[in-house]
């Protein structure tokens, strides 16, 4: 079997909202109660991101979603529906603009907590990198 990731933590100041807000962007389905004290995102099959409440402080984190060019329209509507400023690159500042300069598209936005989430329809990751060879 192949090495697959099944779940993770993703923490939050308001566990519920938080999952609310990315389920509602991504339009997949969530829950109020999961196993122990989360609020689990079913991203897909194989994935889900579960939100802890957090009272302290914690690291912000960065999340990627590749998606098909149909998807990522609908993603991009969402955000505009909900108010969200989105912007072309993962720290900088919000333009309300999609990054095209790896072959597909690219749109990254904040939620409230700070943690920076990325849409894509073409991974540059996954992409070969002759220098690093």
């Amino acid at each position: 079997m192949s090495v697959e990731l099944d779940h993770t933590m993703v923490s939050a100041r308001d566990r519920r909202a938080s999952a609310d807000l990315l389920a509602f962007i991504l339009d997949v389905p969530w829950s109020e109660a999961g196993v122990g004290p989360f609020c689990p995102v079913y991203v897909n099959e194989g994935l889900t991101l579960d939100f802890d409440q957090v009272d302290g402080a914690f690291p912000v984190q960065h999340f990627c979603f590749r998606v098909g060019e149909s998807a990522f329209e609908r993603i991009l509507a969402r955000l505009t529906t909900r108010g969200i400023e989105y912007r072309s690159t993962p720290h900088g500042p919000v333009d309300m603009r999609v990054n095209t300069q790896h072959g597909g598209r690219i749109v990254y936005w904040s939620e409230p907590d700070g943690h920076v989430w990325e849409a894509l329809t073409l991974s540059y990751a996954r992409q070969p990198n002759p220098v690093g060879r």
